[in-house]
């Protein structure tokens, strides 16, 4: 298949927009639609293919927009439906496509459907929509934990618990009730007829629970191991019925959040399902040839055995950021390898800027697990601090308007302006122009053919793709080059003086 025959999805690099730390239009210290509309341009000359959203829908904001309160409207703290049109319409008008996200495990406990079960008593046919059980002498149902740390089940003090994987204010939705299905397929319709050109299903795999609530497995999951409630065979029957919405509408494509081996994530990309499934394992790699080499072709071959190409995340609010996990340096290298797959690529807003993970303040933290795990776990709020625009502190290094004084949600630390936009906008050395180089070289790799894996000394590993050639070099030498041959198209560091690439850096030659 041509590029010009191939869907635009397939090999485009999304962009990740966590929208309340990355403008504030308003003031009020928290993103909004008006602060992403005022700076479309910088994903447009970043080069990005499109922008993802995380959730703008009316919450009860226990955990951060995910506790949504109505699917189909949008939290005024964010900006309105007309707000969402001209943000579809101009960035089409750039030729970037737009990316929802569709929140179909739970609600908040102030949805409407909520409201009405809590105040039914056992029995009551509004629990239905819900997994609301009889506890066992005394206890919840099944001794199942949240993964946001402590029970996931709370009780509701008339004999019943309800689940919640995640947050205590974020119930389960019972899949197995028609109107569930029903409604949340007229979000997903709601959504792709507004414009949206894609959607990303979040915690895709957890939407099937097994009847009875059995025990969790121990140990390390398998191909072929049953669980309770994560990636369950029953669970793909909701995603075909997605994928059916999708193809009604052509250019249109899904993509699961999907966290596990690519054995996991296979099943999702299955003819008659969705295009896409988050290759997750990549981002807890260490940066190292031998296991990157692994991994990737791992999610390749997944990949390919349903005609189908990865969706690489680099990084995404849910994980430490990417300069923290592999170094400044290791961050751009990986992101240069993951370019030149055949694929998507996910990049979260920030990680072009380097920006590294930040260590608050206890008092600072927002994260429900910081709470449920007791303290113990510190959660993702380091990575979700609003970005820095510019060099000046004045409305939060260009964070909020001019004048400005109300504080941002999380803040920021000293020496953001220093890692801002403005500062690297025009230094041939910084993060943001290497990215953007990236960015500016990967239309040849677009209709390249698979991967060639070459040989490599230890440390290494290369492949061609096409005329390209692509070496990462995570050994403890600087690396010469000779070997691969060709001209420097793009690389994600500068060779030394002898025109080696440093470790660690990946090169593409031509």
């Amino acid at each position: 298949m041509s590029a010009e025959e191939a869907p635009w999805w397939r090999d485009a690099v999304v962009y990740q927009v966590y929208l309340r730390s990355f403008a504030d239009a308003d003031g009020d210290g928290t993103g909004d639609l008006r602060g992403l509309l005022g700076h479309l341009d910088h994903l447009a000359e970043l080069g990005v293919d499109a922008l993802w959203l995380n959730p703008f829908y009316v919450s009860g904001e226990a955990d951060a927009g995910y506790d949504v309160v109505d699917h189909r409207a949008v939290d005024p703290a964010m900006g309105t439906l007309a707000d969402v049109d001209e943000l579809i319409g101009q960035a089409h008008a750039r030729g970037l496509r737009v990316v929802g996200d569709i929140v179909a495990n739970h609600t908040s406990v102030h949805h409407p459907w909520f409201r009405q079960a809590r105040s039914g008593g056992p029995g009551d046919p509004m629990r239905a929509r819900y997994h609301i059980a009889p506890g066992r002498d005394g206890a919840p149902p099944s001794q199942w934990q949240s993964l946001f740390g402590g029970p996931a089940w709370e009780p509701l003090g008339d004999g019943d618990w309800y689940l919640h994987l995640f947050d205590v204010e974020q119930p389960d939705l019972n899949w197995d009730h028609p109107e569930v299905l029903a409604d949340v397929e007229r979000t997903v319709r709601f959504w792709l007829d507004r414009g949206f050109d894609g959607l990303r299903f979040d915690a895709a795999g957890a939407l099937a629970k097994a009847p009875g609530y059995p025990p969790v497995p121990e140990g390390e999951r398998r191909p072929g191991d049953g669980h309770p409630y994560s990636d369950r065979p029953e669970v793909h029957r909701i995603h075909r019925r997605f994928a059916r919405i999708l193809a009604e509408r052509p250019g249109r494509f899904g993509v699961a959040e999907t966290w596990g081996p690519a054995w996991l994530g296979e099943p999702y990309q299955r003819p008659g399902e969705l295009q896409q499934a988050f290759a997750m394992d990549v981002v807890f790699t260490p940066l190292d040839a031998e296991a990157l080499g692994s991994a990737v072709r791992s999610y390749l071959d997944a990949a390919a055995r349903q005609g189908r190409r990865p969706a690489w995340p680099h990084g995404n609010h849910d994980v430490v950021r990417a300069a923290t996990r592999w170094g400044s340096e290791g961050a751009l290298a990986v992101l240069f390898l993951l370019l030149a797959l055949p694929g998507a690529t996910y990049l979260y807003a920030g990680d072009e800027l380097a920006l590294p993970e930040v260590e608050l303040a206890d008092d600072d933290l927002r994260d429900p697990s910081w709470a449920r795990s007791g303290g113990t776990d510190r959660g993702r709020d380091g990575a979700r601090v609003p970005l820095p625009w510019t060099r000046e502190k004045e409305g939060h290094h260009g964070f909020s308007p001019l004048g400005t004084r109300r504080g941002t949600w999380l803040p920021q630390p000293p020496g953001w302006g220093e890692r801002s936009v403005q500062a690297q906008h025009d230094d041939s050395r910084s993060a943001l122009h290497t990215v953007r180089s990236a960015l500016a070289a990967r239309p040849e790799l677009r209709d390249a053919p698979w991967p060639q894996w070459l040989p490599a000394p230890a440390g290494v590993l290369a492949f061609r793709r096409g005329q390209v050639t692509c070496v990462l070099n995570s050994g403890g030498e600087p690396l010469t080059l000779d070997a691969w041959g060709g001209e420097l198209l793009a690389c994600s560091r500068r060779l030394d003086a002898t025109g080696r690439l440093p470790s660690p850096g990946t090169a593409w030659l031509r």
